[in-house]
């Protein structure tokens, strides 16, 4: 397959890796132009955002959510064909308050309507050191799993598809609207569970918790005066849903 990327963060260098090594064919653009890519090593071909956008099977767009609506022009450009993914998640003190989420709109739908497209919400419920480092092969016990949302259930099979690939057993997360179950402030994000333990914490989700389960994670790192360590976060975010 053809996989577009806008973004060369962690999540986004992780999974073209994981996909060059695989065969597929990768093109990596930063949106604010192609010099941002100097000097990284990346798996894919760097290419300007004009050029990331065609001859692609799936976009994956991971940068910051508060950078989203930046790219809509780019975006419109896009094949109505190509599946776009998104990576983000909504962290106020991080991407400033956005007042439709603050209000009430999922994230997931802000994005949707930002990009003017439909949208596939996967890879935001681990952290990118998991996906680096946790990926085991198809079978394996204790494989971890990721929740993947979106109304299209062709493309959502496909991307459920890329997941399994990738290292991670993949996990029906339904619809766009079902989207929040899987992002921060729930029991089923960035707490590395197995595809059982993740159906059954996407389903254990509290839309209202979320918020205030989220800032208080936020706030329990804070105490970390010397830092923390990878599985810090992931036991923090564990004990916080029990």
């Amino acid at each position: 397959m053809r996989f577009g990327f806008i973004g060369a963060g962690p999540m986004a260098t992780n999974i073209a890796k994981k996909l060059a090594k695989n065969g597929h064919e990768i093109k990596i653009a930063d949106a604010r132009g192609i010099e941002r890519l100097a000097g990284k090593e990346l798996a894919g071909k760097p290419v300007p955002v004009q050029e990331v956008i065609t001859d692609i099977d799936v976009l994956i767009v991971s940068i910051p959510l508060n950078a989203l609506p930046s790219i809509r022009g780019m975006i419109e450009q896009v094949g109505e064909d190509v599946i776009i993914v998104d990576t983000s998640n909504y962290y106020p003190v991080r991407d400033g308050e956005m007042e439709e989420i603050e209000n009430g709109m999922l994230e997931s739908e802000w994005v949707s309507k930002q990009l003017g497209r439909p949208i596939i919400k996967a890879f935001n419920n681990l952290l990118a050191y998991t996906l680096e480092y946790k990926g085991t092969p198809e079978g394996t016990n204790g494989r971890i799993a990721i929740s993947i949302a979106g109304d299209n259930e062709q493309h959502k099979q496909i991307i459920m598809n890329v997941v399994n690939e990738v290292g991670f057993d993949p996990v029906d997360g339904g619809s766009l609207s079902d989207s929040w179950r899987q992002q921060p402030g729930t029991p089923g994000y960035c707490t590395e569970l197995t595809k059982a333990e993740l159906t059954a914490a996407l389903q254990k989700a509290i839309k209202e918790k979320a918020r205030f389960q989220r800032n208080l994670v936020l706030e329990k790192l804070s105490a970390f005066t010397e830092g923390f360590t990878h599985q810090d976060l992931v036991n923090l975010n564990r004990e916080l849903q029990v």
